[in-house]
């Protein structure tokens, strides 16, 4: 595929001549000698709107055309990050800083404790159990012998409640198609069940450990196995021992293709909680069915997709659960099954300042994690509500774990930071006094850094905050390189987290950068509502306002700052790239979502309608046409250094999404700054990929910046 052929800069001098695009690109090197990608006579008409996609035919990753094209670009992008002098310097101080243990929270089932605990370099983590806490764990599965290269990845696991068997699920290569076993705990040996087409799927046991609910597909032909639609999901009952075509359908809704279940077996093991989504909206239906009664009834609890509801516990026929219905920040109700009307619903936690994010029943009272500005606060309540404690936490972070059962007097939680590797504690609830369950040991000094949370002005006078991270002492003078990370969707909130990959940027001298955008769940529902469909341009509004005040308060200049993200953040970033390009230096979308006409053609896609709209609409489709990254880029301009990331198995956003923009990018670039595409290969969307992977992309990625900002270059100080 790759042919020699004119300059980009040639072409466009015919198209604009000489005078406009000297006018529009500063000068520097020669562009680069990109792979020439053919067009095709493909239009659409939407809603009277005539769309050219010349690309289409990159759609199909199974063509040999569509191989030898990713293959031409991957040479052009590892020719180029070839010859940065620093990437090699770059990865062997990633691979330093990575090689530190790193755990899971533990849990408790069956009388033992599980965890999973990386020793640094491996590519996967392993899962390991002991019967006390005082105990040597034992090693319970090591996915890192599931393949030699570590593309196989733990997807998901569940202990029975007698101890005795654990499912466990797995991901090859990224997919989020898994495969289900059952492993004999005490034996460690692998059962003959054997479970396929799995997706989007969590897993729980029937109280007599004799097998589990779980949700899958009908098995796709071998050609949509990676793009075809994922559509009527289906919740079953596993019986272990028994062939998977033996397995009791529990729940289907023939009639509603887009609605997807989730079982949850209650802790008493009374009953079945069914949680229906349709999409990706946090606007669920409950159901529910008595296990203990011959020829129960699937019951409606909550029959509209009105508002979130979390299981948390309940008392007999009295079920808690956590909600944003008529509470935006979310409260704690009880429903008495028996009395299921809404005017019967007794409100146990009201809705507060504070964002509610999670509850569990632990020690008979009521856990619960806010978020205050995007930082973890937990409180301790009573099953009525009243306050007991709050848990004292090390400082600015984030909290994940605090699981448990109703019974038991402790749980374990995480608490991170941007600056703190990630630390395991166990909490007594009784005392509420936390302490180490393990602690890391990094290659690095945390009192040398500094963690700040700034809030801004957005375009239309919204504030938002940020944080910035960097080196103590920062320099405001318009020179530090400096990587602003956004989302900004789906209703999921970016907080403090330690990352290995961000600490080596900050040794670089980078400052690091983390905007909490409109769209996510920062400020509960309503935050997140203002940055969906027609309300979309309010989140690439916040990032370039983040970016905006970086640039006026002399934490960097647009030449020193490259923006990224991936997926949703990757749309973020596409959107951001061809609406200001003049802001950056570089950017960065990773496995994003860039034709925002076609995304809900391929597997999940159309659930995320629920975040986007849909094209098949008109008022939506002039909204996604007029920010969608793929079309939206402009031949003739001056674009910054791009390097665009996917994968050959992203069966979530599928890469096309970046095929595509990469061509149409490279063929609208004005300027000398690269615009290439790294294509890893054997993997997926993000989710199971081996450390050594990880590692390199990192490595490229920061090589890739060091060379586009120019951070081994003379500072020159930035104009007043």
């Amino acid at each position: 595929m790759q042919m020699k052929h004119a300059s980009l800069a040639l072409s466009l001098l015919a198209l604009f001549g000489a005078q406009a695009l000297a006018q529009t690109c500063p000068a520097g090197a020669a562009p680069l000698n990109y792979p020439v990608t053919k067009k095709v006579e493909q239009t659409d008409v939407y809603h009277g709107t005539t769309v050219a996609d010349p690309y289409r035919w990159l759609e199909d990753a199974n063509s040999e055309e569509t191989r030898l094209w990713v293959e031409s670009q991957n040479k052009v992008t590892q020719s180029v990050l070839g010859q940065i002098p620093e990437r090699e310097a770059i990865k062997a101080r990633l691979t330093k800083l990575w090689n530190y243990e790193r755990y899971s929270v533990p849990y408790k089932e069956g009388g033992r404790y599980f965890y999973s605990r990386n020793d640094g370099l491996q590519n996967q983590a392993v899962l390991y159990t002991m019967q006390s806490l005082a105990d040597a764990p034992r090693l319970l599965l090591d996915p890192n012998t599931l393949a030699a290269d570590g593309t196989v990845a733990l997807a998901g696991s569940a202990v029975s409640p007698d101890g005795k068997y654990l499912a466990y699920g797995t991901a090859a290569s990224g997919s989020d198609w898994n495969e289900w076993k059952v492993r004999d705990i005490a034996t460690g040996k692998d059962l003959n069940d054997h479970l396929k087409w799995v997706k989007f799927s969590n897993t729980s046991w029937t109280p007599d450990g004799k097998g589990f609910f779980y949700s899958r597909y009908d098995a796709p032909e071998e050609s949509a196995k990676l793009a075809g639609v994922n559509y009527f999901q289906k919740l079953y009952y596993h019986l272990v021992g028994t062939e998977q075509s033996a397995d009791v359908l529990v729940y289907d809704r023939p009639d509603e293709k887009e609605w997807g279940f989730g079982g949850q077996v209650s802790d008493d093991g009374k009953y079945l909680i069914i949680t229906a989504t349709k999409g990706t909206a946090a606007k669920y239906r409950i159901f529910y069915k008595e296990l203990g009664k011959p020829g129960a009834k699937v019951v409606p609890l909550i029959d509209a997709f009105e508002a979130s509801y979390s299981f948390i516990d309940n008392d007999g026929p009295v079920f808690y659960f956590t909600t944003d219905r008529k509470a935006p920040r979310s409260r704690v109700i009880a429903i008495d099954t028996r009395k299921p009307a809404e005017a019967n619903w007794k409100q146990i936690i009201a809705e507060s300042g504070q964002t509610l994010v999670g509850a569990s029943m632990i020690n008979n009272q009521i856990v619960a994690e806010y978020l205050p500005d995007a930082r973890s606060v937990v409180k301790v309540t009573d099953r009525k509500g009243k306050l007991v404690r709050e848990i004292a936490l090390p400082g600015i972070g984030s909290v994940a774990g605090l699981a448990g059962k109703r019974h038991y007097t402790e749980t374990f939680y995480s608490f991170t930071g941007f600056t703190n590797p990630t630390t395991i504690y166990r909490l007594d609830m009784k005392t509420g006094k936390s302490t180490v369950f393990r602690q890391p040991k990094v290659d690095f000094d945390p009192a040398a850094y500094e963690t700040r949370q700034q809030f801004f002005t957005s375009r239309d006078g919204t504030k938002v905050p940020m944080f910035i991270v960097s080196k103590k002492g920062l320099k405001l003078d318009g020179n530090n390189p400096t990587y602003l990370y956004g989302y900004g969707g789906f209703n999921i909130s970016l907080t403090p987290s330690f990352s290995a990959a961000n600490l080596a940027w900050m040794e670089m001298g980078g400052v690091y950068v983390v905007a909490n955008l409109r769209g996510g769940g920062e400020y509960g529902e309503a935050w997140h509502e203002a940055g969906t469909k027609l309300h979309k341009q309010n989140v690439f509004d916040d990032f370039i306002g983040a970016a905006e005040w970086l640039i006026a308060n002399k934490v960097t200049s647009p030449a020193k700052l490259a923006i990224g993200g991936g997926s949703n953040g990757g749309l973020l970033v596409g959107a951001a790239l061809t609406q200001r390009p003049e802001l950056f230096g570089a950017a960065i979308p990773q496995v994003g979502v860039l034709d925002m006409l076609r995304f809900h053609k391929f597997t999940i896609g159309w659930a995320w309608t629920s975040d986007y709209g849909s094209a098949d609409n008109a008022d939506e489709f002039q909204a996604l046409f007029k920010y969608s990254p793929l079309h939206n880029l402009k031949a003739g301009t001056c674009y910054p250094a791009t390097m665009i990331t996917t994968a050959d198995h992203d069966d979530r956003v599928v890469p096309a999404h970046s095929f595509k923009f990469a061509a149409a990018a490279q063929a609208a670039q004005a300027g000398a700054a690269p615009v290439i595409i790294r294509i890893d290969v054997k993997a997926g969307h993000g989710a199971g990929k081996p450390t050594a992977k990880v590692i390199e992309e990192a490595a490229d990625r920061w090589g890739f910046l060091s060379h586009a900002l120019k951070m081994h270059e003379p500072a020159k100080v930035a104009a007043q």
